[in-house]
């Protein structure tokens, strides 16, 4: 149902280090430059993520209470992704564990104070 989501961005190169290690560790690349932002993905695959400087020429915020949630292959993948994530600027909300139901997930901020989570369930 969801075929990408955008963040905002106050520094699109900081932004495109961070999420390009992060799609690197998820096996895609970039697949749309703009002057203005970035995507990642795969065209006509999976939902995607985009790093935007914001249309109306307005600083980017954070969102609060938003959050991307990038859907790992296993636990160690979720390690992975955190680390990368802290390496790449990131700041931790959460380190790697076991949550309720079987859900395993570490969460993260980038740069710009967007948060994301890896997470796998089962």
């Amino acid at each position: 149902m969801i075929g990408y989501v955008t963040v905002g961005t106050n520094d699109l190169p900081r932004a495109a280090a961070f999420y390009d290690a992060v799609a690197a560790e998820m096996g895609v690349g970039r697949m749309m430059e703009l002057e203005t932002g970035i995507a990642w993905g795969v065209p006509e695959g999976g939902a995607g993520i985009a790093a935007m400087a914001p249309f109306d020429g307005n600083p980017a915020t954070v969102g609060n209470g938003v959050m991307v949630a990038i859907e790992a292959k296993d636990k160690e993948q979720v390690g992975r992704l955190h680390a990368i994530a802290l390496a790449h600027g990131g700041t931790c909300e959460g380190p790697p564990g076991l949550r309720s139901g079987g859900f395993y997930a570490a969460y993260f901020r980038d740069p710009d104070g967007n948060k994301l989570n890896a997470f796998v369930m089962g």
